[in-house]
């Protein structure tokens, strides 16, 4: 009787045992095939890089007056430049607003609801060009001890103009409506000024230090892609991307 019910619990064991090692290996296999899919999507996912030229003689950086202020002005161990123009040293444009224009009709994407932070320090907007999706947030943040007002000049979105004078102050706004460019500008500090560019999906970029600018993750597709500038506007151009492809769209603007 004794080696019966040990043989019964052994074999019991062995069952629940196998069981418990058929789920676990289903429960491996899914995640590799998720893992795999999410893999394929990622790779088989276009690109489109390029790099923003400035021909000609590159204007002389516009120092900032600050004078009315004397907190802006202690800020700077130099005078401030303007950041209207900024040609980099190699002869690239910085700022440049780009992104896809059209090709995505009838495609939905999700916001991310992680905020860009879009700061006002040294009394000067950072960043200065900037995108975000709709209705993603913005975390509005004053990072000087003096007063700033932040007034959103929109077209297409609901405009807003609030004051910020205390240090360390925040506020969240967002936009519904996609919108290529909403201005930033404060009516306390005439020269700050700033540009998001507002879409429904997550394709834009903006020229940095060297000029450059990557859009990735795009399906497979033919798009018109813009590029924005403040002082010397738009200019767009047709690529044809396919899966895993990328693609190369350099513009080039004068002086």
């Amino acid at each position: 009787m004794q080696k019966v019910t040990v043989t019964l619990v052994t074999v019991t064991f062995s069952l629940i045992k196998g069981e418990n090692e058929m789920r676990m290996n289903r429960f491996v296999l899914a995640g590799v095939s998720i893992f795999f899919m999410f893999a394929q999507a990622a790779f088989a996912a276009g690109t489109v890089t390029g790099k923003i030229t400035f021909e000609g003689t590159a204007p002389a950086p516009q120092p900032i007056a600050m004078s009315a202020d004397p907190f802006c002005e202690g800020a700077h161990a130099e005078a401030a430049a303007s950041e209207s123009v900024v040609v980099n040293s190699n002869g690239t444009l910085k700022n440049v607003f780009v992104y896809v224009k059209e090709g995505l009709e009838g495609q939905t994407f999700d916001a991310p609801k992680e905020a860009v932070v879009f700061d006002q320090s040294n009394c000067i907007y950072k960043p200065h060009v900037f995108g975000v999706m709709t209705a993603q947030p913005i975390e509005i943040l004053n990072s000087d001890s003096t007063l700033h007002n932040v007034h959103a000049v929109t077209e297409k979105n609901k405009s807003f103009n609030f004051a910020m004078p205390i240090k360390g102050m925040k506020m969240k706004k967002s936009f519904d409506q996609p919108e290529v460019m909403v201005k930033f500008k404060c009516d306390v500090h005439p020269w700050m000024n700033a540009y998001v560019g507002v879409l429904p999906y997550p394709f834009y970029s903006v020229s940095g230090e060297d000029g450059t600018f990557k859009i990735e993750n795009l399906p497979s597709g033919t798009y018109t892609i813009e590029t924005w500038h403040e002082k010397y506007g738009t200019q767009t151009q047709q690529v044809i991307v396919a899966e895993g492809e990328t693609k190369t769209a350099d513009f080039s603007y004068q002086a």
